[in-house]
């Protein structure tokens, strides 16, 4: 049991620490009643790119995780904001689920097949290879490649599936281009998460279950990294990585902000 009161703020993942594809982890449910209860504020921040926020919620809410979409922030929403900001009037061809649409529509993104700019990869549902293909052929033709996160597998409803980080690995070997992740662990997400929740780094702790993305993120940015083994990582694998999180949990029952 781990007592929180120096964090003021909580980055916290989806998959793997609140839920398994669609079945929360034991414990999550009242986890999140004791974040309300405690008053501070946090942002669910996943590299699931597959739904939007307000899906997101949605969904949880079926598993009696009640977090309104605006404490959702996902790595779709982060690539919205990074396309906007590197080049406001360009254009992407887009292969993803409507995660990874809706952001982009909402800030008036131009979505096209015709010489985009980028070609912008999220989680996939079902596998287009049709979509695939062309976006291997926009590549070669010029359009700078953008994936949403590097996660190669993640937990779901078909147990390990794999991610946007192995389907990018295909269009990387056919393109012979390599993507830029925008999700975790690079610094861009970490600082668009943080400025939406109105916070400072030293002041935040992130929740997750990956050394890859969530703790190497944390740490590179200043955070207290939590690492709990409710998803992908073992004990075991953690003496694997060249650095540690700050604490290591079973799972999020036995933290209290």
């Amino acid at each position: 049991m781990s007592d929180s009161h120096h964090a003021n703020a909580f980055l916290i993942d989806m998959d793997g620490v609140l839920v398994k594809g669609e079945t929360p982890i034991e414990g999550a449910a009242e986890f999140i009643d004791r974040l309300h209860d405690s008053g501070k504020p946090f942002l669910l921040f996943t590299n699931n790119s597959k739904y939007s926020s307000e899906s997101h919620s949605t969904r949880l809410s079926g598993m009696n995780l009640n977090i309104p979409a605006k404490d959702i922030f996902t790595s779709a929403m982060a690539t919205a904001q990074f396309l906007i900001n590197q080049n406001s009037n360009g254009s992407a061809f887009v292969i993803g689920e409507s995660g990874l649409f809706t952001p982009l529509q909402e800030t008036g993104y131009t979505l096209t097949k015709e010489n985009p700019d980028y070609v912008v990869l999220g989680e996939l549902e079902t596998y287009d290879f049709r979509a695939i293909c062309k976006g291997v052929e926009l590549i070669q033709d010029g359009a700078i490649f953008i994936a949403t996160n590097p996660d190669e597998y993640s937990p779901g409803k078909f147990s390990i599936e794999p991610g946007c980080g192995a389907v990018a690995a295909m269009i990387e070997k056919a393109s012979g281009k390599r993507p830029y992740f925008i999700g975790k662990p690079n610094p861009l997400m970490m600082r668009y998460a943080l400025r939406t929740l109105g916070t400072r780094a030293q002041d935040a702790v992130i929740i997750g279950d990956r050394m890859d993305t969530d703790v190497i993120a944390g740490l590179e940015n200043g955070m207290t990294t939590y690492l709990v083994l409710s998803g992908v990582t073992s004990k075991e694998e953690i003496k694997n990585f060249p650095y540690r999180p700050t604490e290591v949990f079973g799972s999020v029952v036995e933290i209290f902000p």
